[in-house]
């Protein structure tokens, strides 16, 4: 038995200092059976445990089998040391099989790889790989994805492990299972660490999940207490606190010898007042009560009168007649207590709605609300602002001096000469007509082609030049005045062969020569209905709603080019116009009025009216104040310096506002309407920014008649007087002078 030992013993050392370890199906190295035997207690122990422990363990347990070998005798040394040996090659192979499997878990599931510091803060945490948020699980129930990654891409759902795959998993070698959750919102597992399965214990334990801090750390005081005294005194109370302070006796003697002699006086309780006024106001109305709140008294109800009276005078009892016809009355303006005659008291009999009467009252008071109302006498005189006399602001158009009468046709534009000289006006008759302003006389007649729409003088005094917009046409027409240079004139409307090379499909408007008049013919896609110049006389604007982006063109009669301002236009454009010295363009659409500054190409200011629909616009010859007609009546004054909403808002006219017009030197403004009117007012501009403009009515002129609906369409003032055209429907022009 002992020789049979030996020889396994020999095997053992010649197997170890070869290094042949034979390998079993697993891959882990194996020692041989002897050795098996000798180490089964060290191998027995549980895997929960931490592996460096039971390998402390087992060297131990080796320890303690040398002993023992070395008790039983000195021939068994070499043996021992093999066996020795052949153990820590087991557990070290052991070891690195396991760190494997962890190595192999943690490819497999890059989700369950920490860091090797974890911070605190939850911003380190890896982020979930659903991005649906807090969405109910249940809505993907019957779907085949659980959701949606970073990307945008659906997150399919794995398929469940039927029981025998989940019983499988848990008894293979592997003890992971035990530490795996499921991440219901990921559908996924997650390995816990070994860190985090140890805070759940200590969290289930009751103890603090961070196994280094330490809730039982030494107190440390951070209070300095050398040479600091106590702060608390435990030292008895001194006599003098229960003495009496003759300090504070000296003071009293002061204030009553103070209070003897009237230097101090008391307030004596005010004394309720022996009689009262019992049939007048309540004293007590106007004083407040404990909350704060100012009592209210309730209205006192209706004395009785001689209606009343069980004995009435014969006057004040109704006939049966007058009876009846309360019953056809309104219940409110029915009376309440109809009068009755009687003999004597005795036969009066008791009034049958004092119960009801009484209800009501109580209900009155109880639900009625209550506010105090001051009245405040008030002249209605000093309510209306103090503007000055119309005869103080003369002169001013007031009376009708001439009539310009040869037109046909309701006359829908004029315009005045820049010299004062002359007067031009444009029909419904398919006329223009040229007038001496002071004669009234028609000068000369230029008959077209259709209806004209608008006229604007060129405002240069030496351009005789009149735009005039028929249909979808622009014509500049030479006027041949005496006071024009007609070199420059014939210059300017002669055609320019390069224009005509650059016409085409894609042209903005053509340019082109009249064939039977003396002018420059522009011809735009849609009709035109307003026509500006700019002061310079070499721009001027055409206004054409109906052509959508093109519905404003800018042209230069110098160079017969056209520029589209704009790519996109906020609304249907009624009129433009150009600032009186600033490179601004106003646009005026149906509600708004935009300014755009046309040297950067920006808009600079959007004018809010508040009007439903505007009609026209005029600016005054400084430029900082606009008005606007419009067709509820309305005239709109916007000092642009001052806001963006209307400075007055005046409501003068009954209906469609047609014109409004400034007067390029005197403090003029005035407005006409379909009402067959014109009003002229005062609108004086002052240079001080902190002054606001005067607005004062100054007159109401009439003398047009209405003619098919439609009164007075247009009106502009002289350039140099103060008097004021006005062209109405009646095919008359009215000159109004001071």
């Amino acid at each position: 038995m002992r020789s049979s030992e030996k020889k396994q013993v020999e095997e053992s050392k010649k197997a170890a200092s070869n290094g042949a370890v034979v390998s079993d199906i697993n891959g882990v190295p194996s020692v041989p059976d002897s050795a098996r035997e000798d180490i089964s207690n060290a191998t027995s122990e549980s895997e929960d445990e931490d592996w460096h422990n039971s390998s402390s363990d087992n060297d131990g347990d080796s320890s303690s089998i040398s002993d023992n070998t070395d008790e039983s005798s000195d021939e068994d040394d070499e043996d021992t040391k093999a066996i020795n040996e052949a153990m820590l090659d087991y557990m070290g192979a052991l070891e690195e099989r396991r760190q494997r499997e962890a190595l192999g878990s943690e490819e497999e599931e890059p989700r369950s790889a920490r860091t090797e510091v974890e911070s605190d803060s939850s911003e380190d945490e890896v982020p979930s790989r659903n991005t649906i948020g807090n969405v109910p699980l249940h809505w993907y129930k019957d779907e085949q994805h659980i959701g949606y990654d970073l990307a945008g891409k659906k997150i399919k759902k794995k398929e469940k492990q039927d029981q025998i795959d989940s019983f499988l998993a848990h008894t293979d070698g592997s003890k992971s299972w035990r530490r795996k959750i499921y991440d219901e919102y990921n559908d996924e597992e997650v390995e816990l660490t070994k860190e985090e399965v140890d805070m759940i214990r200590r969290i289930r334990a009751g103890r603090i999940p961070h196994a280094e801090v330490n809730a039982y750390e030494p107190y440390v005081d951070w209070f300095d207490w050398d040479g600091k005294g106590h702060p608390l005194s435990n030292a008895p109370e001194p006599k003098r606190r229960f003495i009496p302070s003759k300090w504070e006796a000296k003071k009293v003697v002061k204030l009553v010898r103070a209070i003897r002699n009237g230097w101090i006086k008391l307030d004596k309780p005010k004394e309720k007042p022996k009689f009262y006024l019992l049939w007048g106001d309540d004293l007590k109305a106007t004083e407040k009560t404990a909350n704060g709140l100012t009592y209210i008294p309730p209205p006192k109800p209706k004395l009785p009168g001689h209606e009343e009276s069980y004995n009435p005078p014969v006057e004040y009892i109704p006939t049966q007649e007058e009876i009846n016809s309360y019953a056809l009355m309104y219940e409110e303006d029915r009376p309440k207590f109809i009068p009755q005659g009687f003999q004597s008291l005795r036969q009066v009999p008791a009034y049958s709605e004092f119960i009801k009467e009484r209800f009501e009252r109580c209900l009155d008071l109880y639900l009625c609300p209550r506010s105090r109302k001051k009245r405040i006498d008030i002249d209605p005189e000093s309510l209306i602002p103090k503007l000055p006399k119309p005869k103080d602001l003369q002169p001013f158009p007031n009376i009708c001096y001439l009539e310009y009468h040869g037109h046909t046709g309701p006359v829908v534009s004029i315009a005045v000469d820049p010299s004062g000289m002359w007067l031009a006006s444009g029909s419904m008759d398919q006329t223009v007509r040229l007038w001496e302003v002071q004669t009234a006389r028609c000068c000369r007649v230029w008959s077209l082609d259709g209806p004209v729409r608008h006229i604007a003088w060129n405002p240069r005094k030496d351009l005789g030049i009149l735009a005039i917009s028929l249909q979808s046409k622009v014509l500049l027409l030479d006027l041949e005045l005496g006071t024009s240079d007609p070199d420059e004139v014939s210059k300017l409307l002669a055609l320019n062969p390069s224009v005509m090379d650059n016409d085409g499909d894609g042209a903005l408007v053509t340019w082109m020569k009249h064939e039977n008049l003396k002018a420059l013919e522009v011809k735009h896609s849609q009709e035109v209905l307003s026509i500006t110049w700019h002061h310079k006389g070499d721009y001027f604007t055409s206004v054409a709603p109906d052509a959508n982006t093109r519905a404003v063109l800018v042209h230069q009669l110098s160079k017969q080019q056209t520029q589209n301002p704009f790519r996109k236009l906020q609304g249907r454009v009624v009129t433009a116009m150009f600032h009186p010295s600033r490179p601004f363009l106003f646009v005026a659409t149906k509600m708004h009025v935009r300014v755009y500054n046309l040297v950067k190409q920006q808009l600079s200011k959007k004018l809010m009216t508040g009007l439903h629909e505007i009609t026209s616009m005029a600016i005054h010859s400084k430029g900082d104040n606009l008005i606007v007609g419009s067709k509820e009546g309305k005239i709109c004054w916007f000092d642009m310096d001052l806001s963006t909403q209307p400075y007055k808002t005046i409501k003068n006219h009954h209906e469609d506002i047609q014109a409004v017009a400034f007067h390029t030197a005197y403090p003029l403004f005035a407005s006409c309407a379909d009402d067959s009117t014109v009003h002229v007012f005062h609108g004086m501009v002052y240079n001080d920014l902190l002054q606001n403009p005067l607005i004062v009515p100054l007159k109401i002129l009439h003398g047009h008649s209405k003619t098919g609906g439609r009164g007075i369409l247009d009106c502009c003032f002289h350039s140099n007087q103060p008097w004021l055209f006005s062209a109405g429907a009646d095919s008359v022009i009215k000159l109004f002078c001071d």
